[in-house]
């Protein structure tokens, strides 16, 4: 069953970052029956969501004198303090009782920061990273992982559920990136892993297909393997989820384990290896071209003969 609630409400929604992701996230909150108000820096992307339905606004100002429920959507930490607390942000216009639920993936303990100033202007957040890349994000199958008061959760659970399959509350402000983070961390480190194992199975005279095919239905058996073993295969690198992003995860799980004093050695060897992808050229390739990492010190490439 789709809906928590037995009547779904129709808003009036603010949306601010259109691209990969907001873009088609943003659509399916138009096709679900809510009224879009868009801003994006990139004026192109705002114009192709008003075909769509949507409302354009001239800022992220503009945006919070039009809506009571904001969604942000954007890069990085820097990226979502600006648009918020920056000239013409969110801030600006807000009033109290507004609510934002921000969807990007950044540093937990920056959500915390930005959620206690909101507090005071009598702003309510929520941080409500999504798992699944673009083909999810464009057929409305995310997976997305909330912070904040239970109470908001529960209000605006529907709505998350018109652009995701899973939406799952995880506790706190920040928990939602915590667990953001955490995916990011094993996904980097399963990746990895496959890579290693199917290099080592063609450096030992063996068919890393054939291998791949004798493992995957036991416990060492994985989405990841499913996913990206076929991908590595084929020496098929086109981004799903690019090294670059990838990156920027990693770099927010350090900077949050090392504010708490968490060991993640497994973590900071992943971000030396994207590093060494990042300086080979690779930063804009899918993650699953870590396997030239280990191609590329064992001397070998496990792509498969045309």
């Amino acid at each position: 069953m789709k809906w928590k609630n037995q009547e779904e409400v129709k808003m009036k929604l603010g949306f601010i970052g259109l691209g990969i992701m907001g873009k088609p996230m943003s659509k399916n909150l138009i096709k679900a029956g809510h009224e879009l108000v868009v801003f994006d820096v990139n004026k192109s992307a705002i114009d192709e969501l008003v075909v769509a339905g949507a409302i354009a606004a001239k800022s992220g100002a503009d945006v919070a004198s039009q809506c009571d429920t904001i969604i942000t959507m954007l890069p990085n930490s820097p990226h979502i303090h600006s648009a918020v607390f920056g000239e013409n942000g969110i801030a600006e216009t807000a009033k109290a009782g507004t609510v934002l639920i921000d969807m990007s993936s950044i540093d937990p303990v920056v959500s915390k920061n930005m959620g206690a100033q909101l507090e005071e202007k009598g702003i309510e957040m929520l941080d409500a990273p999504v798992s699944g890349g673009e083909p999810k994000a464009v057929d409305g199958t995310l997976s997305v992982m909330v912070g904040g008061k239970k109470d908001l959760f529960d209000k605006y659970y529907d709505i998350l559920m018109n652009m995701a399959s899973s939406v799952v509350y995880v506790g706190e402000l920040g928990s939602g990136n915590v667990a953001k983070l955490a995916n990011q961390i094993v996904v980097a480190v399963n990746i990895a892993a496959v890579a290693e194992a199917l290099t080592f199975a063609k450096k030992a005279g063996t068919d890393p297909e054939l291998v791949y095919q004798a493992i995957r239905g036991g416990l060492a058996g994985s989405t990841v393997m499913d996913v990206k073993a076929p991908m590595m295969l084929e020496g098929n690198y086109k981004p799903g989820f690019r090294i670059e992003l990838h990156i920027k995860d990693l770099n927010n799980a350090l900077n949050a384990a090392h504010s708490i004093n968490s060991p993640v050695p497994l973590t900071a060897q992943m971000m030396e290896v994207m590093q060494f992808l990042k300086s080979e050229g690779h930063d804009k390739d899918d993650h699953d071209s870590i396997v030239k990492y280990y191609e590329k010190i064992a001397g070998t490439s496990i792509v498969k003969e045309k």
